[in-house]
């Protein structure tokens, strides 16, 4: 009889046994994330830096998929596109990039989402020590205007887009001391009172670097030209087998609005 106990309890201590093991192995696979184990390549303008920083940083926790990025001017990283197809989820900062990209044949159409308005706008040192109120201020003599670099820039090419609507792009042209290929080194020029004036992206004007450094100056809607930022999945991520992170990343980026309008920018309403 004494045996017969036994062999019950062992039994019954076995059938515990499994039965936990069972249970954690459920909880660990209950617990794995999503995409973890996956890395998806982002290349984003330099300019969308500070919300796509923190968006990256939300994603990663919620999925567990790692997210490299190649931050630079809008052309350099639709170069990075053509060059190299390295590039998952491609987000230049105007629609020009992405328009082009999709008659190369490296998006895929239907994910474009724009994401929000970007408004160029032109910045002055705190002070304003020129007196720079309109566009047609930066023609006056002795005023020294840094622009972006038309040829690498998106905030260079709708720049000068501007001044020639305007009929100024030859007046203003003389006082450029520099054509830079990123906007924030134009941010920079005017933060450390190396340049009078600059047309930079609105959203800009929230950054750390230029608190209590500089003044924003308007440009009226009917003399502007406001872009939008789109973003979209390359057929390079088909390509990879990174089709369905890239994706999700992309609807990531594009549903969180209170974080792009946390960084100074009007999310897009169609």
């Amino acid at each position: 009889m004494r045996g017969v106990k036994a062999l019950f309890l062992i039994l019954v201590l076995v059938g515990a046994v499994l039965a936990a093991g069972c249970m954690g192995s459920t909880n660990a696979s209950e617990d794995r994330k999503s995409f973890e184990g996956q890395t998806l390549t982002v290349c984003s303008g330099a300019g969308l830096m500070k919300p796509m920083n923190e968006l990256i940083s939300l994603f990663e926790n919620e999925t567990g998929a790692k997210v490299e990025v190649h931050y630079g001017g809008s052309s350099e990283i639709f170069g990075v596109l053509q060059t190299t197809c390295g590039c998952d989820v491609f987000i230049p900062g105007a629609w020009y990039y992405t328009e082009g990209a999709m008659k190369k044949g490296y998006i895929l159409n239907g994910t474009v989402r724009d994401i929000t308005e970007h408004i160029p706008v032109i910045v002055v040192p705190q002070g304003n020590p020129k007196g720079i109120h309109s566009l047609e201020d930066l023609a006056k003599p002795d005023v020294r205007v840094v622009l972006g670099d038309p040829k690498a820039a998106a905030i260079g090419k709708v720049s000068k887009k501007i001044l020639e609507k305007n009929g100024l792009w030859d007046e203003v042209k003389p006082n450029v001391v520099v054509f830079t290929p990123t906007v924030n080194q134009l941010l920079i020029y005017i933060s450390t009172g190396q340049a009078d004036a600059a047309i930079i992206w609105e959203d800009m004007v929230t950054w750390a670097q230029s608190r209590g450094k500089i003044e924003v100056v308007q440009i009226p809607r009917e003399q502007n030209s406001i872009k939008t930022i789109p973003t979209a999945v390359t057929t390079c991520a088909e390509k990879d087998g990174h089709i369905e992170v890239a994706k999700t990343f992309n609807e990531f980026v594009a549903n969180h609005a209170e974080i792009w309008k946390k960084w100074g920018f009007r999310p897009w309403k169609g």
